[in-house]
């Protein structure tokens, strides 16, 4: 596998993640707000229908979308970069000199 269908494969993984993370996000809202698909497809202006999609997480949510159904609900769409924390596995044998004093990092 190249380099570059390595990343298209993570870029999938982590779009269809966000995704998720977007909807359960949405979901909740509407919950919280006392309101079904139906009245978020009312004051979207969209059919039941596409809400349905929007909802599932499968479809390819774009920010005006995300942005459409916030304005519909009065709410705010918050999207931010963040750096990864590193998994286990990444960890280099350097950084696990750590100190046993929370803060400090071990002397060489």
């Amino acid at each position: 596998m190249s380099f570059f269908a390595r990343g298209e494969s993570n870029a999938e993984l982590a779009g269809a993640q966000l995704a998720r993370q977007a909807t359960a996000s949405l979901a909740g809202l509407l919950a919280g707000l006392g309101k079904t698909r139906s009245d978020l497809a009312k004051a979207m202006g969209v059919s039941p229908g596409r809400v349905s999609q929007i909802m599932s997480g499968d479809a390819n949510l774009t920010v005006r979308t995300l942005a459409a159904a916030a304005e519909a609900l009065g709410a705010d769409v918050e999207i931010r970069f963040s750096p990864r924390r590193p998994d286990a596995s990444e960890v280099t044998s350097s950084s696990r000199e750590t100190s046993s004093v929370p803060g400090i990092p071990a002397h060489r």
